[in-house]
């Protein structure tokens, strides 16, 4: 006999910031996600930001599960918000980094980025990275930090 499947928490809900400066970034990243990305989690609520500074205010004000960054934004990149919340806020979220080719996941690396997936989105990709995220999230698990 096989054990129910686990569902979300009633009335759970995820707070995930997705940054570009690009709509049509926002709109694959929500579209690949949408509303609940896998069954043992709890909906998603969003927050858009097309600024750095929108960023830290929606991470400042609190409550967020996931940060996913565009790393090609531009004048601010996903990669140095990314380094910025780990060096400075002391229960930063998990980040999801957007990188422009597999190549540059060195820098992913330098950033701190807990997740990463390449340009262009793979929605199968992004939604198994962001979930696996959310549920670290969930659980209390740790996110990478800047060793000082």
């Amino acid at each position: 006999m096989s054990e129910p499947a686990a569902t979300a928490p009633e009335g759970r809900t995820h707070l995930v910031v997705v940054y570009s400066d690009d709509a049509a970034v926002r709109d694959q990243v929500r579209g690949a996600l949408g509303r609940r990305p896998a069954d043992d989690l709890g909906r998603v609520e969003w927050a858009e930001c097309s600024t750095g500074p929108q960023v830290i205010a929606a991470v400042d004000a609190g409550g967020v599960d996931l940060c996913v960054l565009d790393g090609e934004a531009w004048p601010t990149g996903g990669m140095g918000l990314a380094k910025q919340m780990k060096d400075e806020l002391p229960d930063c979220p998990p980040t999801l980094l957007i990188i422009a080719r597999r190549d540059d996941s060195w820098l992913a690396t330098w950033s701190q980025a807990d997740g990463v997936v390449a340009h262009p989105i793979d929605p199968p990709e992004l939604t198994t990275v962001a979930s696996d995220l959310l549920r670290r999230r969930v659980a209390g698990q740790p996110v990478r930090r800047a060793l000082h």
